[in-house]
């Protein structure tokens, strides 16, 4: 594993978008525009936050479901991102690749519609629950419910999106109910409704 010359655990935006660009190449699909637009999102909203770099948000909202550059998968995305993210280094960015998709930190309610062996499920959520969330974790986990691949979109509607892909379970209903809360946090930390930040929001309704 390599680390960057500047000791960064993330790549710059111009190596993330040569990253995304290549593995759009070997497995085309809606999720490259998502990556997109989350990593926008990211941006526009750690812009408005202190404690935040917009730039490394950008990046890592970029890189959240690069593994999906394997195929079309289902949560196998999850471990091949953090496999391909620690390979280069990029340490942070692999620890959102595992961590975008549990905002609740509960990972054993996923398991029955999982594409990845046990054991790969078992390091996954010992490696979410046992991780003390930061507000990148958090940016990333909001912003993958703000964009769609044509634009951004109110939080329901992605909702929606996903469940009528992937199935609504109860716990789906919790992990809503958690981003919501993220919502709310990330407009008290940019003193404004995040939707004011996404330009063409409305016109997706």
């Amino acid at each position: 594993m390599e680390r960057n010359q500047n000791g960064r655990k993330y790549p710059s935006m111009e190596e993330a978008k040569a990253a995304l660009a290549e593995a759009a190449l070997r497995n085309p699909g809606n999720w490259v525009p998502h990556s997109e637009y989350t990593a926008k999102a990211c941006k526009a909203i750690a812009e408005r936050c202190e404690n935040l770099d917009a730039e490394k948000a950008f990046v890592l909202g970029l890189l959240h479901d690069i593994g999906r550059y394997i195929g079309v998968v289902k949560e196998k995305h999850q471990i091949a991102g953090y496999q391909y993210c620690m390979e280069r280094g990029w340490e942070d960015a692999a620890r959102i690749c595992l961590t975008h998709s549990h905002p609740t930190q509960v990972v054993s309610a996923n398991f029955q519609n999982w594409d990845i062996p046990y054991t790969d499920c078992e390091f996954l959520r010992h490696f979410v629950e046992e991780t003390t969330f930061d507000d990148y974790d958090r940016l990333i986990q909001l912003c993958d419910c703000l964009a769609m691949p044509y634009g951004f979109c109110i939080i329901e509607k992605r909702f929606v999106d996903v469940g009528l892909r992937y199935g609504v379970s109860d716990h789906s209903i919790i992990a809503w109910k958690k981003v919501i809360e993220l919502k709310k946090y990330f407009e008290k930390e940019t003193c404004c409704s995040i939707y004011q930040l996404l330009p063409g929001i409305f016109d997706n309704l």
